[in-house]
């Protein structure tokens, strides 16, 4: 294992950290990072900002909002949130089917600290069924970037006045707000620390007994970052990007998260489609899209595309009926 420390609080920054070390640092050996983000929403790489983010709330109090790359839903950080990054070497692919293979030594160290937490649902870790952590990943060739937050002491009040979060997805979890649903680290733990503290016993806990070498980034190495963050991640266009022109829409919250459609139907065919949501995808749409943009709108033409690829990178546990049910509701 290799451990590479990164002290930047810039989301953007981060975003595009995550980025270069999965597609540009081959080790041949699996990376940990622990990392921390100021002030910001960050949304998932499939959902419509302008749907997920109060805007004006976010605009008045200089929260910044920025798009990962991985699938899932809008979570907030500040400086009391410590996030972490595994990248994954997937010779061994046994692992994409084990959650616990990725989820458990982070559980483990929580354990360790007295913390009783449990992975629940398809992304979740929680403690007496509130969530503290989210997690997505996303695969680049023989690569995983797998990453989560841990809610140490994170300000739940300005939560949940960032998000807009609808209605369906506070009942299918069983609470009646973001706050009632998610925790804090903090409360659970018997020791005095502050975030920076936490960090350093869970990177204690997460490399006991196993050994691990450092990599410090290069100048070479910030540069590339710094020139992926200005390019992309700090860019109106990647976080926002144009809602595109349509004139069907349906949106159904399944299982495995929600999906919702925008397509622009003419003369009986799909000119154009999208699909928003937070469902946990590990590669992008747009093999998908081209494969359906062009085509019939009818029910067999669809199911026709649909069935020749596997939707599992596209989409996680979201089925192919699923997909069609919300194409043709």
């Amino acid at each position: 294992m290799i451990y590479i420390e990164n002290l930047s609080v810039d989301p953007y920054f981060n975003m595009a950290c995550d980025e270069y070390i999965l597609t540009k640092l081959d080790f041949g050996e699996d990376i940990l990072t622990l990392w921390r983000n100021d002030n910001a929403i960050i949304i998932g790489k499939n959902q419509n900002a302008f749907e997920e983010v109060n805007a004006a709330y976010v605009d008045e109090h200089g929260i910044k909002v920025c798009r990962r790359v991985t699938g899932g839903g809008a979570v907030y950080h500040d400086l009391n949130n410590l996030n972490f990054s595994l990248f994954i070497d997937l010779k061994d692919s046994s692992k994409l089917d084990d959650l616990n293979f990725f989820v458990m030594p982070v559980v483990k160290a929580l354990s360790e600290l007295g913390v009783n937490a449990e992975v629940k649902g398809r992304n979740d870790i929680t403690i007496d069924g509130r969530k503290f952590s989210g997690l997505a990943q996303r695969i680049h060739k023989d690569k995983l970037l797998f990453h989560g937050t841990l809610m140490f002491d994170v300000d739940v009040t300005i939560l949940s006045k960032c998000l807009n979060v609808k209605p369906g997805k506070l009942q299918s979890k069983g609470h009646k707000s973001v706050r009632s649903r998610v925790t804090n680290i903090k409360e659970y733990i018997k020791e005095d620390v502050d975030v920076l503290g936490f960090k350093e016993i869970l990177k204690k806990q997460l490399f006991e007994g196993m050994e691990y070498k450092e990599y410090v980034l290069t100048e070479d190495d910030l540069k590339a970052i710094r020139k992926i963050r200005d390019e992309k991640f700090a860019t109106w266009e990647w976080n926002y990007g144009e809602s595109p022109e349509s004139n069907f829409k349906n949106a159904e919250r399944f299982k495995g998260g929600e999906v919702d459609v925008r397509m622009m139907l003419e003369d009986g065919k799909i000119k154009s489609i999208r699909f928003y949501g937070d469902f946990l995808s590990t590669d992008d749409l747009d093999r998908l899209i081209a494969a359906l943009e062009g085509q019939k709108y009818d029910i067999e033409t669809v199911d026709r595309v649909l069935s020749s690829m596997d939707l599992r990178p596209f989409f996680g546990a979201i089925t192919k009926d699923e997909i069609m049910h919300c194409m043709f509701p």
